[in-house]
């Protein structure tokens, strides 16, 4: 796995007001950007974004680890 930095200021406009944030891994930008996906689209259209981006590449995952197991994310109960 690559070291990566992030140096980026984000600031999201809402009717309520603004937020801002400054990731500085790949795992927080991907925090933020769930979380501004929920706040955009609701919990079952987020999902839905998410899983497509999962699906995309759980080819090369199977193929570099040989791991068949279930997304974790696909069976998970609905509320």
């Amino acid at each position: 796995m690559a070291n990566v930095s992030i140096k980026a200021d984000i600031k999201v406009q809402w009717p309520q007001g603004q937020s801002s944030f400054s990731p500085g891994t790949p795992e927080e930008l991907a925090i933020i950007g769930v979380d501004v996906l929920v706040k955009a689209l609701g919990t079952d259209a987020a999902r839905s974004f998410v899983m497509q981006v999962f699906e995309r590449y759980a080819h090369e995952h199977v193929a570099a680890t040989g791991n068949t197991v279930a997304h974790p994310l696909k069976n998970m109960p609905t509320p």
